[in-house]
């Protein structure tokens, strides 16, 4: 039965064959996979911090023959380029993951005031083990678990003897994950999503038909995926010096902003429900749900304290579908805002990220082909990812703002197995043989 995530006529470069699929699959060594996952997975690698990840891939790809170069905004935070086949008319496939992982950040001070004892003692931040049969840490969870995969894919495409006809790069990027410039935190130093896969777009030298985003979605696809725009809003009131404060009985006319939050955290929260529920966007290529949440609050300063504050600011994290703007939400909100009895206040958008979705025709092609390299290795029809995986970022947003049809796909999200590893290169590679096509 036809998939209904293309249509009945699309049509692939190559029709991959049981004897591809065994060929392949004899040369992917599970214990080469499993060493590689964990040894990339421990190597400390933090946003701002990729640098030793990063050289390991790049040596990894010229150690096992593959044409390597880097690119990179600043020399600590490269983006490494593979390339294999390319020796003939077919298409270019580029597969693309992320160095940095999700972890407290490098200063203490932060870290006190965000997490809990018991939080910043998780192992799993850093640290990846294999145990009872399953892989631990979040750098093999988010993302380089996925990479791994796709580097063994690479391999064993080459190992096993298939020349591909269009190029396949092999991509390794910065900042996936952040941070973001914000506040006092300005400058280069503290770019993420821009050095990473965009940088690598416009000056990485890839031509790419196709993309995809190695990243664990549980064996399920999506083309589409959210943005977000981070808010800023001030709440303006009076700082009173405490000894002359006549504290008044009702707490909302007090004249400390900090005093104000309760009824703009309720009309934020309220205004957030309704705003999830009239934009949730649902097409072939996923479901994507536009979600927010009040991500910090910043107000006075306890190193000069006595007189209250002036301004208290609400960090509003709002999730952008690939159909919206900012500007919807920021008319909305300055709504919100109107209604509230409060001095006065604004509204910044301090970060600004559109979401994006392929094409359905374009990308067709793409997604046929893996869902033929899925059926062969796990007996099922593959399924759209779950709407948490075209709700976030991902980096095939990147390729479909520049309209490269672009997915995300890939293995399970948590406590894989390396039977799940393997399972996941051997789709990879067959997805790669038919987009690209054999010479």
């Amino acid at each position: 039965m036809t998939s209904p995530l293309y249509p009945s006529d699309t049509k692939v470069a190559y029709n991959i064959t049981d004897d591809d699929v065994e060929k392949i699959k004899a040369a992917i060594d599970i214990d080469e996979l499993t060493e590689l996952v964990l040894t990339l997975g421990n190597i400390p690698s933090q946003s701002r911090f990729e640098a030793e990840s990063s050289q390991f891939v790049f040596d990894w790809l010229q150690d096992n023959g593959f044409k390597t170069r880097q690119c990179g905004a600043t020399p600590e935070r490269q983006n490494i380029i593979g390339e294999y086949g390319g020796t003939g008319m077919g298409k270019n496939l580029l597969f693309t993951a992320h160095l940095d992982t999700e972890s407290p950040s490098d200063d203490p001070h932060i870290n006190k005031h965000r997490f809990t004892e018991q939080t910043l003692a998780n192992p799993e931040w850093k640290t990846c083990w294999l145990e009872d049969g399953k892989f631990h840490g979040f750098p093999i969870y988010n993302d380089r678990g996925p990479m791994s995969c796709f580097l063994i894919a690479a391999k064993a495409l080459k190992k096993a003897g298939f020349d591909l006809a269009g190029k396949l790069y092999l991509t390794a990027c910065p900042g996936e994950i952040g941070p973001e410039p914000m506040e006092q935190y300005e400058g280069v130093d503290y770019l993420g999503k821009d050095i990473g896969a965009n940088y690598l777009f416009h000056h990485g030298g890839v031509v790419a038909d196709y993309a995809i985003a190695a990243e664990g979605c549980d064996w399920g696809v999506t083309w589409q995926g959210c943005g977000y725009v981070l808010y800023r809003i001030q709440i303006f009131g009076e700082g009173v010096f405490t000894p002359i404060l006549d504290a008044p009985t009702d707490v909302n006319a007090h004249p400390n902003p900090i005093y104000k939050l309760g009824p703009v955290i309720d009309a934020l929260h309220s205004w957030s429900l309704k705003y999830e529920a009239d934009n949730h966007y649902e097409t072939a290529g996923g479901v994507s749900i536009p979600k927010a949440q009040i991500d910090a609050i910043k107000a006075g300063s306890p190193t000069s304290f006595g007189a209250g504050t002036d301004i208290c600011s609400v960090y509003l994290d709002v999730g952008l579908t690939p159909q919206q703007t900012a500007a919807q939400s920021y008319h909305e909100l300055k709504q919100v805002m109107s209604t509230l009895d409060i001095a006065g206040y604004e509204i910044e958008p301090m970060v600004v990220r559109n979401g994006y979705e392929a094409d359905p025709t374009a990308v067709s092609p793409l997604v046929k082909s893996l869902c033929d390299a899925t059926k062969a290795v796990n007996g099922d029809a593959i399924e759209r990812a779950h709407p948490a995986y075209s709700s976030m970022w991902r980096d095939h947003n990147v390729f479909n703002m520049q309209r490269v049809p672009a997915i995300t796909t890939g293995m399970p999200r948590f406590a894989a197995t390396p039977e799940d590893l393997v399972k996941s290169a051997l789709i990879y590679a067959l997805t790669a043989l038919s987009v690209c096509g054999k010479q």
